[in-house]
């Protein structure tokens, strides 16, 4: 055979050995990264079940930016967060203070949630009224970050180890170097998630020194957006006992009770 043919063989030889080589290579980085991501996602997963687990007390101030990007419109209120946890029970309490609509100025807007495990008290200081609403019956308190949780989008403090069955997670990818100390995850609700007629998907940022989240960004089936920064984070501090206490304030009416549904018996 001609030594240019030879030649010219043995190079296609090379260059398809190279091509396969590298295409191998970049295969298996691919899923070496894919390992890493995985990994990452569940250990991140397991930290914030540990870190929920031993939460007994948790104090923050809270940015909450509500947006209908089909209406234009955003509200953003910002406030405070209390949450206790003792002798197997635990109460929550969310104090706005302020409001901000769209461009406007931000003015003085003051509403309390308080969660004690039966009970949601709402507490509208603009309309001065007090409504309460019973959630469970008195034996069967549940976790106020849960009882939270169907008024705002408040996941994974509360049966953290529960996301993967409400949902498929992945690693999302992080907008710049702000977000270098946080770890950034994407959620997918499942078709049969216990969420999936109040969201499409969340983003959840984790704080990696806490192990908490930091912000939670869910999208509504409406397309409606939440959009929750918890700021000057205290975890397992002293909170005093009266901040979870209400009294009905002076010039509001008699509180409006919303008792639980009865369950009915199955024939």
């Amino acid at each position: 055979m001609d030594k240019k043919i030879i030649t010219k063989v043995v190079f296609i030889l090379l260059g398809i050995a190279g091509t396969c080589w590298a295409g191998c290579c970049a295969k298996n980085a691919a899923s070496k990264k894919d390992s890493l991501e995985v990994n990452l996602v569940e250990t991140t997963l397991d930290q914030l079940k540990e870190k929920t687990g031993q939460l007994q007390s948790y104090q923050c101030e809270l940015e909450y930016l509500f947006s209908q990007p089909l209406l234009e419109s955003a509200t953003l209120r910002k406030g405070v967060l209390y949450y206790k946890k003792s002798d197997g029970r635990s109460e929550l309490r969310i104090n706005f203070e302020t409001l901000k609509q769209d461009d406007e100025q931000e003015q003085k807007y003051v509403e309390h949630y308080i969660f004690d495990g039966v009970w949601l008290t709402v507490i509208d200081y603009q309309i001065k009224q007090v409504k309460r609403y019973q959630q469970s019956e008195p034996n069967e308190p549940i976790d106020a970050f849960e009882l939270a949780g169907r008024n705002f989008p408040l996941i994974g403090f509360s049966s953290a180890g529960e996301l993967r069955k409400e949902f498929e997670i992945e690693l999302a990818e992080q907008e710049g170097s702000k977000e270098e100390n946080f770890i950034k995850l994407g959620l997918k609700v499942k078709p049969d998630s216990i969420y999936k007629d109040d969201y499409s998907k969340v983003e959840f940022w984790i704080d990696r020194e806490l192990g908490l989240p930091a912000r939670i960004v869910a999208v509504s089936t409406e397309e409606d957006i939440y959009d929750i920064k918890f700021l000057k984070v205290k975890v397992n501090e002293k909170i005093n006992e009266k901040v979870f206490e209400f009294k009905i304030p002076k010039g509001f009416g008699e509180p409006e009770i919303i008792p639980l549904k009865k369950r009915t018996k199955e024939k």
